[in-house]
């Protein structure tokens, strides 16, 4: 419910990207909805709602009470006018979003208008989309382009942007190494799993990434699977503003060094998602503070924080809108983390913050990390970045916006207490995965014999020690053998 009671009240507005006041008083001074209400209603409905004041006068930035006469008529003319597809696409306005409020014995209406849903984008004007949406922006009401109206088109129709198949894309167009990593991941989070037996072609279809259209026939290649898999130039054919980035920069927003550390498709690896988290990951978590926690007597060097930070890197990969104009950004600063992604939140900002309501544009992505073990599911993720960064007593903000293109943007930054150091202290805490660090390797190693340290760090989300501390184990225990060098050289499981 909008809240104006007084005069003064009324001067502390100011016009915004949520407020918008017109005099609405007609040619013949008895009130009508004005024609740029209808443009103010489209493009608060496609952004983030907003409220507009009706019988309000607005000179040089100040506002004054000038009132409506008929205001009873001027509720029926804009209910009326609202279910009128031929006027605009959709009433999203109930009775009590519109009040009339008496302020200095002058009535005035405010119209709440609220932010459209998904399915219901775009709201446009004259029966027509396209030439006829608007969004705000600051305190403009501003026409949108065709592209911009045939994205929320496709919103509005695709529940998944990534389930569609690809025509004549296939499995040449996909990095081998790549899918045999994912592969070896499958392996270790469910181990003696059916789909371990299945080839490629038959494990692509499992997961997602190979599909056939029973309604029309069509078989191939999906979104998902070319984006999770695929080499960077097939990838880019089919997405022509793909770009993935991920910067490191210096404390000196000023230094003449942009970045200390830089990870782009260059032609020097596959430019795909799972192996760019796979390279970020890596960076992001290389040089947190560890501590000394136990589990069933193990030592656990995974953190709520580690967590945190493993969650928004893969929700910004499966919520990025792949058609946008806007790129993938990963930033490590001293600050804290920036994880930016194309495309709008599908679900409000508060709503996606609180949790247990989802609306995850890239489905089979999400299913595919879930397979291994990695983001969180329907409406919990973003809680459990809240949960593992906040209670740290660190800040987390997540907003979108639509300048210079449409984008989402979750910042992580260090709180001012935190000291960077977590506690040394030994905690004992019971155990949560039935899979051990051991057991896990024990699978790395029997689907990829030839898997490093290195390799398996990352793949267990674990530090380097502590794998050398679990292959120690194995090895005095029999389990296992080193054949070979550290090059060259390949691990012998042994029942």
């Amino acid at each position: 419910m909008f809240d104006l009671k007084t005069v003064e009240d009324l001067s502390l507005l100011r016009e915004s990207v949520a407020m918008e006041c017109k005099l609405a008083q007609g040619q013949n001074g008895q009130g009508e909805i004005p024609k740029d209400f209808w443009s103010s209603y489209s493009a608060m409905a496609n952004a983030h709602g907003g409220v507009v004041l009706l019988g309000v006068r607005e000179k040089d930035g100040a506002f004054s009470m000038a009132g409506l006469s008929h205001a009873a008529k001027l509720r029926t003319d804009l209910f009326n006018n609202l279910n009128n597809p031929a006027k605009v696409s959709v009433n999203l306005l109930s009775d009590a979003d519109v009040q009339e409020l008496v302020v200095d014995d002058k009535t005035i209406l405010a119209i709440t208008i609220p932010q459209a849903t998904r399915k219901q984008k775009p709201v446009f004007l004259h029966g027509q989309p396209l030439g006829n949406t608007y969004r705000r922006l600051n305190d403009g009401d501003r026409k949108c382009d065709d592209e911009t109206v045939k994205r929320m088109l496709a919103e509005q129709m695709e529940d998944s942007r990534d389930a569609r198949i690809l025509d004549k894309f296939g499995m040449r167009d996909l990095d081998a190494d790549s899918l045999r990593a994912y592969r070896n991941a499958f392996a270790v989070h469910r181990p003696g799993h059916p789909w371990l037996n299945a080839d490629d072609d038959e494990f692509l279809r499992l997961i997602g990434g190979w599909r056939e259209d029973r309604a029309s026939g069509e078989v191939g290649l999906t979104a998902a699977g070319l984006l999770m898999f695929g080499q960077w130039t097939s990838i880019t054919e089919a997405f022509g503003l793909y770009f993935l980035d991920y910067q490191e920069r210096p404390a000196d927003a000023q230094s003449q060094t942009r970045w200390l550390d830089r990870i782009v498709p260059d032609g020097a690896w596959s430019g795909n998602l799972y192996d760019f988290f796979r390279r970020v990951i890596r960076k992001l978590t290389e040089d947190l503070k560890v501590p000394f926690v136990l589990q069933g007597g193990e030592r656990v060097d995974d953190t709520p924080v580690h967590q945190a930070l493993r969650e928004a890197l893969v929700n910004t990969l499966i919520h990025a809108d792949y058609t946008g104009r806007a790129s993938v950004l990963v930033v490590k600063q001293p600050s804290g983390f920036v994880f930016r992604n194309p495309g709008m939140m599908r679900v409000p900002v508060a709503q996606a913050l609180a949790g247990g309501a989802s609306d995850c544009r890239n489905r089979t992505l999400h299913q595919m990390f879930l397979f291994i073990n990695l983001g969180e599911r329907a409406g919990s993720g973003l809680p459990k970045i809240r949960s593992g960064w906040e209670d740290m007593g660190n800040a987390v903000r997540l907003a979108d916006s639509f300048e210079p293109f449409e984008q989402t943007t979750l910042e992580m930054n260090w709180g001012r207490g935190f000291s960077g150091v977590l506690t040394e202290t030994p905690v004992k805490t019971p155990v949560k995965t039935p899979v051990k660090t051991p057991e896990q390797i024990l699978e790395a190693m029997k689907s990829n014999a030839e898997i490093t340290v290195q390799e398996l760090a990352a793949l267990l989300g674990k530090s380097e020690s502590a794998i050398h501390r679990a292959i120690r184990k194995l090895r005095d225990a029999g389990q296992i053998e080193r054949i070979g060098g550290d090059k060259g050289g390949h691990w012998e499981v042994r029942s």
